[in-house]
């Protein structure tokens, strides 16, 4: 193999890659994906210690401890083409050599568990309960631009939503199936929390059947439709802008990945949280725990 040039790996003066704006030594094994940049410090304010802060565009980057585990969290922004770009500038970071600009021999796996928020679309799912996401549907375009081959769960599930459009209405584009790391989910589950099934969305609005003032393709009915799709006893629970892209490049790329969202709304009831911010908060005081022993 060539090295990579400079138009593909583009690293800058400093020796950081492009996007992120981050050396290979200030990246730590476990790190922890937010959309909201503003949501990095109310991660790491939990921290022990902050080693370092980084901000470049709307990537903001805190590597810290808690005890002895090293964390990093970083804000990916909103929606999959931008985990496009952190998934992989992650992975250069760990498993490509900056001065050889080539792969490095030993390959390093990174722990990737996204704290995001979501819409539930099940009727029983209150706005404030978190999900693990074992699954992601993508119905956005992404990882039809890589040679990805779904492995046999992924296989069968996708089976069952062709199984599923030949009674319902189908959605505007053909989705794509990814799993995440079942270890990480029951870990981070352990008992209490649901995993589930969660679509990932190109947009805010019509991909999410909102209609402001222009049409949608998709109805909230359509949604409540497809809430009928269950693999081995995990249902479709929610929907958000990143999961599937995480869990598809993280399995490409040989990292283990895995979701956990809050629910903000529950778009088929029309019920939405009093209060994000502590909604928020209390899926990092559940989740942060549990993620420091992975």
């Amino acid at each position: 193999m060539q090295a990579l040039a400079d138009t593909e790996l583009i690293i800058t003066p400093a020796g950081k890659i492009y996007h992120v704006d981050l050396h290979p030594d200030e990246l730590a094994d476990t790190v922890i994906t937010v959309g909201d940049p503003g949501r990095v410090a109310e991660v790491s304010k939990h921290f022990d210690a902050i080693e370092f802060r980084e901000s470049h565009r709307e990537f903001v980057t805190h590597t810290g401890r808690i005890g002895n585990k090293r964390l990093t969290v970083l804000s990916t922004g909103i929606g999959p083409d931008n985990i496009d770009i952190c998934l992989n500038e992650l992975d250069a970071l760990a498993n490509i050599d900056f001065q050889t600009r080539m792969p490095k021999a030993e390959h390093r796996s990174l722990n990737i568990i996204r704290l995001g928020t979501s819409g539930a679309l099940q009727h029983d799912i209150p706005p404030g309960a978190l999900i693990v996401s074992r699954f992601g549907m993508g119905l956005d375009n992404l990882m039809h631009f890589y040679q990805y081959q779904p492995n046999l769960a992924e296989a069968e599930l996708m089976d069952a939503v062709l199984e599923l459009e030949q009674h319902i209405e189908k959605f505007p584009v053909q989705p794509y199936i990814c799993e995440g790391s079942a270890a990480l989910a029951d870990h981070l589950s352990q008992g209490n929390i649901e995993q589930g099934i969660t679509i990932t969305c190109p947009g805010f609005y019509a991909p999410q059947a909102r209609s402001l003032r222009t049409p949608a393709r998709m109805s909230i009915a359509t949604m409540e439709a497809w809430s009928q799709l269950q693999y081995k006893g995990v249902r479709l629970t929610n929907f958000e802008m990143e999961t599937s892209a995480i869990f598809g490049l993280s399995r490409l790329l040989g990292h283990r990945a895995v979701s956990c969202n809050v629910i903000l709304g529950n778009r088929l009831n029309g019920n939405f949280t009093g209060s994000t911010a502590g909604v928020v908060e209390k899926m990092i005081e559940v989740i942060l725990p549990r993620i420091i022993e992975v």
